[in-house]
């Protein structure tokens, strides 16, 4: 297996780990040195969609992929809220849902874009004591978490069928939660909500495959919303002596975000003999190296 970043489709059913435990597998049944292996971004069992997986050195890169787009399609269930936003929990409030209507709807959703305060569910990935909050939810235990800051770039209805469900579309920063969304607008229109569907459509450049493919991305295609530095043999030589190289050189990045998404202060990346090798940051005029990547990706 080639290390880099694979792009999969994970269908509605199984957990995010289980596909990196498929890679796993796969990785254990060649001989020779063992990969490191993890994925980009949690999906709910409940949701479907793309999934990142990444080998190898890729690894190192994971931190640098929550502050890209993640863009979603949701259906919103109108009348009840579930102690999980999601379809499998426990309905704790119910409304009246006779007075929704589009407009009322696009009015509710307005205040939520931008950076906000929001309280995850329950049953999220967050660490509580170390452990995950939803298997303390799944014990039965009473689980507080405290508000994350988070950003909400865009958000819009798709369609309605209302009173019941409507489909939104919306674009965020990474550590949003959608379910969280949907529960804190249907306690803003004072009838409750929750997620009955949650397709992850794309994260940065990548978008969601056709199931049961995947697609690799080296090289260039590697956190391309970064700058590029090409780097000379000498310079290679500079930057592990932890000596600085100039600044001059650096190249635009090979994919914009959208106007207006916050930057996500990403390294300049140094590419050697067309090869990721080290992950630059600017400092007083010059670019010092901050990771390594030894071979390259």
């Amino acid at each position: 297996m080639t290390p880099g970043l694979y792009s999969v489709h994970k269908p509605v059913g199984p957990t995010s780990f289980s596909v990196v435990q498929s890679f796993l597998e796969e990785a254990r049944a060649v001989p020779g040195k063992r990969l490191p292996i993890c994925h980009g971004g949690t999906l709910d069992p409940f949701a479907e969609g793309l999934l990142l997986v990444l080998v190898g050195q890729t690894t190192r890169l994971f931190e640098l992929l929550h502050a890209v787009p993640k863009t979603y399609e949701a259906d919103v269930v109108w009348g009840t809220e579930t102690d999980t936003g999601d379809l499998h929990g426990k309905p704790v409030l119910q409304g009246d849902v006779s007075r929704l209507t589009p407009g009322l709807l696009d009015a509710a959703l307005a205040p939520f874009v931008g950076w906000h305060e929001q309280v995850p569910p329950a049953t999220s990935a967050k660490k509580v004591g170390g452990e995950p909050a939803y298997r303390k939810a799944h014990r039965g235990e009473v689980v507080e978490l405290p508000p994350s800051r988070v950003y909400l770039h865009s958000a819009r209805w798709l369609s309605h069928e209302l009173p019941r469900t409507s489909r939104l579309t919306l674009t965020c920063r990474g550590g949003y939660y959608v379910r969280s969304l949907a529960r804190d607008v249907g306690r803003a229109l004072g009838c409750g909500a929750h997620l009955s569907t949650l397709l992850r459509t794309a994260i940065g450049p990548w978008s969601d495959p056709a199931p049961g493919t995947r697609v690799g991305s080296q090289g260039r295609a590697l956190l391309p919303w970064a700058r590029v530095r090409p780097l000379t043999d000498l310079e290679v030589g500079e930057l592990r002596r932890e000596r600085s190289i100039p600044l001059s050189g650096t190249l635009p990045p090979d994919w914009r975000l959208p106007a207006g998404f916050p930057d996500p202060e990403a390294p300049v990346r140094g590419f050697h003999q067309g090869r990721l090798t080290f992950l630059l940051r600017e400092r007083e005029g010059a670019l010092w190296s901050d990771t390594e990547l030894r071979g390259g990706l």
